[in-house]
């Protein structure tokens, strides 16, 4: 029986572990695909200086379990086959430990498997779509109700309120517009109701009129928005050159203070479904109130939804690495997500919880409304 040499023995049992990408004694590198120089790119910066904010504080608080969080940031420009580029570079040069934040519903879907396949979380993506969390999969995890959702309780709700009789609907043709038309088609199916009247628009319209016109023929009393910002605002302003004022609703692809910064008194009315509340330097809360000043101060600028959502994104993550441990590893990632409830934070994000089977942390919405030239949470949180 041949032995080891005692020397290579030694050598051997002093080699250490093989160690985690992104994860060192005392760093953990983070990445985000963002829209850095395309159509978005007023979001994407918001998000990311939000994040930055949550960062700071984190690492000024001595960080998570005594590694600082380290943000590496991409740029896809809003094109799926750059977020392909960009999470290559993020994973095999940047070797970030975690893809936070995605923005785009067509660049995350093109780049998420290129995360998973090199065991990075692909973790709580600025997309509405339900393919974020749909099938389950390790480390890949979405935070905010999907379009479907929001407007399958958000026109229900507005049914009963506002005593709608007949709902239509106006999107955008393509993906993201099919799936808010189908979600306000469920939730109409699920009160004995259907659509009176549908209609398209192909991105990057700016004449509706003619939609506009089939659907006020129709006599439609409500209509649910498949629409961004600039299409929502459009819109609207056409029916009122029409002297037509049914009730539209959009979901939280039109919700941001662009929607009434733009579209002033025009909008007043317009109702979105939501899922954080809008900050505001006069914010009823003095923590928001509070945070944005801190925010003003530090990047001259006002903060948006947008900046809301980057900072619970690292929230989230920051929560769920702590949860981890000191061993922190993709797998005790996955676990401490799925196991640890992420209470309501001071913006009125709902509570998120997850599980083996469910890597979605909440399904609910609010109804939020523009009133005197602000967003105003008009409901509690709906449930299907």
């Amino acid at each position: 029986m041949k032995f080891m040499p005692i020397a290579a023995l030694a050598l051997l049992t002093a080699a250490p572990a093989l160690a985690q990408q992104g994860v060192s004694p005392t760093e953990i590198v983070i990445g985000s695909a963002q829209d850095l120089s395309g159509p978005i790119v007023n979001f994407s910066k918001a998000a990311v200086n939000g994040m930055r904010m949550r960062i700071d504080e984190a690492n000024a608080a001595g960080g998570i379990n005594g590694r600082k969080l380290r943000l590496v940031v991409e740029d896809h420009g809003y094109d799926p086959k750059k977020a392909v580029l960009a999470a290559q570079k993020l994973v095999q040069q940047d070797k970030i430990f975690v893809a936070l934040g995605s923005i785009g519903t067509a660049t995350a879907i093109a780049a998420m498997q290129i995360y998973l396949d090199a065991k990075v979380g692909h973790l709580f993506p600025l997309s509405g779509a339900r393919e974020m969390f749909e099938p389950v999969a390790p480390l890949k995890f979405a935070f905010a109700a999907p379009y479907f959702d929001q407007v399958r309780a958000g026109i229900k709700r507005l049914v009963k309120d506002k005593g709608l009789k007949k709902v239509c609907t106006l999107y955008q043709d393509d993906d993201f517009g099919l799936e808010v038309a189908r979600g306000a088609e469920a939730g109409l199916k699920d009160i004995g109701m259907a659509y009176a009247e549908r209609t398209t628009y192909k991105r990057g319209a700016t004449d509706f009129s003619s939609q506009v016109a089939k659907l006020k023929e129709a006599g439609c009393d409500g209509v649910v928005m498949g629409t961004i910002i600039r299409e929502t605002i459009g819109v609207i302003g056409t029916a009122k050159k029409l002297d037509w004022n049914p009730v539209f609703v959009g979901t939280t692809a039109s919700y941001s203070e662009i929607i009434h910064k733009l579209g002033g008194a025009l909008v007043n009315g317009f109702y979105s479904t939501c899922t954080v509340n809008n900050p505001y330097p006069d914010d009823p809360n003095p923590k928001v109130k509070e945070w944005f000043a801190a925010y003003k101060a530090k990047f001259n600028e006002d903060p948006t939804v947008f900046s809301v959502y980057g900072w619970e994104i690292i929230e989230l993550f920051a929560t769920a690495a702590n949860a981890a441990g000191k061993d922190l590893n993709p797998d005790t990632l996955n676990k401490a997500i799925e196991t640890t409830k992420f209470p309501a934070d001071m913006f009125g994000a709902d509570e998120n919880t997850f599980s083996p089977t469910k890597h979605l942390g909440t399904d609910r919405t609010m109804l939020c409304q523009i009133q005197d030239g602000k967003w105003k949470s008009v409901s509690e949180y709906l449930t299907n």
